[in-house]
């Protein structure tokens, strides 16, 4: 799949709220997720900006998901584990530029196009 069909979305939200970030993310449509612990850097200036206490301690969510589900996957990100909840979750996507080793034959149920496999992108097959 290339740039045009696939998007990281990156969720950076509070420590213990991945499963309200990864149960929304699963009823919309994505696949699932990796996590990975991190530590924020935030200051009082943005603290006071925003209204909000900025808790160091962060979990950040990577889910891959077909570019035609993006926005819903994003939305209901945002309603169930957004900056307005406690989890205080902030959500961005990245176009990918390639993707080898997830299989989005679930996602083209309906679709003539054809995906690739990781075999291949090993053997140069991606015309």
């Amino acid at each position: 799949m290339d740039k045009k069909e696939t998007n990281l979305i990156i969720v950076i939200i509070n420590s213990g709220f991945v499963d309200l970030v990864m149960d929304a993310a699963k009823a919309a449509g994505a696949g699932g997720g990796t996590v990975l612990h991190g530590r924020g850097t935030g200051n009082k200036e943005i603290e006071k900006l925003f209204g909000i206490t900025i808790s160091p301690n962060k979990e950040i969510v990577l889910i891959v998901v077909p570019n035609k589900i993006k926005d819903k996957v994003m939305k209901a990100i945002y309603n169930n584990a957004g900056l307005d909840t406690e989890g205080q979750g902030i959500i961005f996507s990245l176009p990918l530029d390639r993707v080898v080793g997830i299989n989005f034959n679930h996602f083209n149920k309906d679709d003539e196009e054809e995906t690739h496999t990781t075999d291949d992108i090993k053997n140069g097959n991606q015309e």
